[in-house]
């Protein structure tokens, strides 16, 4: 048996495939298996860096039926890597119920550097990037008057995931609650060939958007009060 098992958290590109590390690359092929969100999804880039290893199924969906199955694996000596669609495992997609069982276990986390969205909509968007508070995707019915209440008086820039089917709808209700002035940005279908970071108000947002058909994830970045 090994003194020390570890489970390997690797980012996969946001966008372009391009985006990932040598040392991700050599952790997946190095893996025994590798957990993912969507297996057809992932083995695109697998197959872009000839990597031949199994993908099986991990995500919000069926997660806790699997969690303790993975963990007695890692414990046994199996070399696990987890990633997610797109982005760092955990943020805004599966991987905090493994990790935590992991720990629980004694099992080490080696979480590798890697792509996040909302950093670069964040360095993009020109608003203040020294204090800022991350809230991923919003609640899309309870609590979401709640939520946009606490967030209209915070003093930090503010990161909101959103998906192009509500964007319209969130920068609406901003403008409600934050008023129609404050400063924000849009970025979609980042490091993509049609990348867009739009800059402006709230209300020049809204506008800008409001006749166009809006395609790719989006991270909106709000400056604070």
């Amino acid at each position: 048996m090994k003194d020390k098992f570890v489970l390997f958290v690797v980012p996969t590109p946001i966008g372009n495939l391009e985006d990932i590390t040598y040392r991700s690359i050599k952790t997946l092929k190095n893996s025994d298996y590798i957990l993912c969100e969507d297996t057809r999804v992932s083995r695109k880039l697998l197959d872009r860096y000839n990597i031949k290893k199994s993908l099986f199924s991990y995500h919000s969906f069926n997660e806790h039926k699997v969690v303790k199955k993975y963990i007695d694996e890692v414990l046994s000596g199996k070399i696990i890597s987890l990633i997610s669609d797109a982005g760092t495992p955990s943020i805004s997609d599966p991987g905090f119920l493994i990790i935590r069982e992991a720990i629980k276990n004694n099992i080490e986390i080696d979480c590798l550097p890697g792509a996040t969205a909302f950093v670069p909509a964040l360095v993009n968007s020109g608003i203040s990037s020294d204090r800022f508070i991350f809230e991923g995707f919003l609640p899309t019915k309870k609590g979401r008057k709640k939520r946009l209440e606490l967030l209209s008086n915070e003093k930090r820039t503010i990161i909101i995931y959103e998906s192009p089917k509500r964007i319209l709808k969130t920068l609406k209700e901003l403008i409600i609650f934050f008023g129609k002035d404050r400063k924000a940005s849009v970025s979609r279908e980042l490091t993509k060939i049609y990348q867009e970071n739009k800059r402006g108000t709230l209300e020049e947002l809204f506008i800008s958007f409001e006749t166009r058909i809006i395609k790719g994830e989006i991270v909106l970045i709000i400056d604070g009060k």
